[in-house]
Formats: C-alpha cells, sequence, structure tokens
C-alpha cells in the first residue's frame, strides 16, 4: 500500500508540474520567436519526456532492471499513439482527430516507425555488434538516426515555413512576463518533475513483487502511463484551445524521442545490453506501437470527415490494438 501510495503521488506532481511545463514552453516559442510547430514536436516533446529519461537512467543505473527501463519506453510509445484515439472522442461527430490535423506529421510518423522497428530487430537478433562490454552498435544507432531525423524534420519544417510565410500568427499569450521569469519558470517544472520521476522504478519494481504482476507489464503500463502524464495534460490543453497540431506533433514527437532515451538508458545500463537483458515479451510492445502508427499515418493520409460513432474508425483500431497489448503482456508475463 506505501509503495502505491508513493506512486501515485508523484504522478500526481508529474501531471500538475507538466501542464505548467506546457504553458511557459508555449509562452517560450512567442517570447523568442521559435515556430510553433518545432516547438511541439522537438521542445515540448523532449521536455514531457523528462520522466521517462530519468526514470530510464534510474531503471537502469539504480533498480538495474532492463525490463522496466525497456517496458516503460515501449510502453510510452504505445501510450501515446492510446492518447490519440482517446483526444478522438473529445471532438464533435462531424470532425476526426486524424482527419483534421496536418498531414505534415506523416513524416514524423513514419520516421517513428523506422526507429520502433529498429527497437524490435535488436530484441529479436540473438547478438548484437559490441562497441564495449556494456554498449552495442543498436544503441549507438538511435541517438544517431534521431539526429538526422530532427534534422529531416527541422529542414521540412523550414520548407513549410517558407510557403506560408505570409500568413499572420496571432498571439494570445500573456507578453508582460518576462523572458527571464519565463526560463526561470520553464527550468523550475522541469526540475520538479525530474524529481518527481526518479522514485517511480522503486515503486514499480516493489509493486511488481508484491502484486505478482511481471515487470514487462508493470514497466508497459504502470511506469508508461505515469511517465506519459506530461502528455496527456499538454493533450488536454491542446484539444481545449482547438489546436490538434501542437499535440499530435507532440506525441508523434514524444515517440521519437523515447528511442533517443533508449539510446541513453545502455549508456548507464552496465550489467550488459540493455536489449539484450530485457523479455522478449517487450517485442510485443514493438508490433503494437508500429501497427498504431502505421494506422496513424493511413487516418492522416485518408482525412475521413466525420465518425457515426463515439470514435472514428482510425481512432478505434489504434485503441484496440493498445488494448491487446496489454492483456497480450499481461497473459504472457505471468505464465
Amino acid at each position: 500500500m506505501i509503495h502505491a501510495g508513493g506512486f501515485i503521488i508523484c504522478a500526481v506532481i508529474i501531471f500538475i508540474a507538466g501542464r505548467k511545463l506546457t504553458f511557459y514552453g508555449d509562452l517560450l516559442a512567442e517570447k523568442t520567436g521559435m515556430g510553433k510547430a518545432w516547438i511541439g514536436l522537438i521542445l515540448m516533446a523532449s521536455v514531457t519526456s523528462l520522466p521517462e529519461l530519468m526514470v530510464g537512467i534510474s531503471s537502469s543505473a539504480i533498480v538495474q532492471s532492463a525490463d522496466l527501463a525497456v517496458g516503460d519506453i515501449l510502453g510510452s510509445c504505445a501510450f501515446n499513439l492510446g492518447i490519440l484515439a482517446i483526444m478522438d472522442a473529445f471532438l464533435p461527430r462531424h470532425r476526426t482527430l486524424l482527419g483534421t490535423a496536418s498531414p505534415n506529421h506523416i513524416l514524423a510518423a513514419a520516421l517513428g516507425i523506422i526507429l520502433i522497428s529498429m527497437v524490435g530487430m535488436a530484441i529479436f537478433l540473438p547478438e548484437d555488434i559490441v562497441l564495449s562490454s556494456w554498449i552495442g552498435l543498436t544503441s549507438l544507432s538511435f541517438i544517431i538516426i534521431y539526429l538526422l531525423s530532427i534534422r529531416l524534420i527541422y529542414l521540412n519544417e523550414m520548407n513549410l515555413a517558407k510557403v506560408s510565410a505570409g500568413t499572420v500568427v496571432q498571439n494570445h499569450l500573456n507578453t508582460e512576463v518576462t523572458l527571464k521569469t519565463i526560463i526561470s519558470k520553464y527550468i523550475l517544472f522541469a526540475l520538479i518533475i525530474i524529481v518527481a520521476a526518479l522514485p517511480l522504478p522503486y515503486f514499480a519494481d516493489k509493486i511488481a513483487e508484491d502484486t505478482g504482476l511481471g515487470k514487462s507489464f508493470v514497466g508497459t503500463f504502470f511506469l508508461a502511463v505515469s511517465t506519459s502524464l506530461p502528455e496527456i495534460a499538454v493533450s488536454i490543453a491542446a484539444v481545449r484551445i482547438g489546436s490538434l497540431d501542437l499535440a499530435v506533433g507532440n506525441l508523434l514527437g514524444s515517440n521519437l524521442f523515447n528511442i533517443l532515451i533508449l539510446g541513453i538508458d545502455d549508456i548507464f545500463y552496465t550489467q550488459g545490453h540493455i536489449l539484450k537483458d530485457a523479455s522478449p515479451n517487450n517485442i510485443i510492445s514493438v508490433f503494437s506501437a508500429v501497427l498504431m502508427t502505421a494506422i496513424a499515418i493511413i487516418g492522416l493520409s485518408y482525412r475521413t470527415k466525420g465518425k457515426r460513432f463515439l470514435l472514428a474508425w482510425d481512432a478505434a483500431l489504434i485503441f484496440f490494438i493498445y488494448i491487446v497489448n496489454l492483456i497480450l503482456l499481461f497473459k504472457f508475463s505471468n505464465s
């Protein structure tokens, strides 16, 4: 009970700090003149993924659990896509999330499939090309391909910016706040998220022991949901103000950053190679995330205009795959 209480307290702190961090990140974009799309996909995605980063480092270096680290990352990728499906329910029936969002998100989604598929290949293959006693070539390639992906997305954003150069952007934020105050508040809430995220692997590890649930399932569900609370906060705020592209860009960008985190986790995991020591059950989440992302790409391309039920067909299918992913992980983690 104590471990569950500590887990809940940390999760609530992350959720509240995540909303504040989003607000000041948006102010930072206004003050510095950085593009909103770039802020949503890169800056906000990396910031809202701070819990995954700290949980991954803590799981790798302190708890030394490859399953918790890998399960958290892959679970967060799947959960982020599940958030996309849930957001569709908050739109009126004549609109769908993926049918309304810009098709420019297809690039980030496709790059996400490449990176997530590489994780699955690394888990499946019996050996890795060894660079040191605990670091493999695969983990290093995650970092390199992420940086190349960001460069490609940046160039694409610049091309789009030239096309819409004459568009006037309305500033609805509080411009009286100084840049110094914005940066200090931004750093403050980022630090709060980091501190609150550090104990999560310990509580999750104890919950797995107390309940008898497998660490793959605990990492994929409990850790992934709690560390994705900032993404949930950003998505809720974006839906309320009608900025769907900010939410979609943040979620897809977070999945890219998550794979970068996995490469960093391997550096801190000195017991061996993190993807080789993790349970092969994690490959279930890889397949699920790839399928969900592919459906999101179809939804962004097909542009469904309305929906008959609470969810559009693409959102419903994404949500269904996420539930199946959890069921399969629970089954195989306890078999």
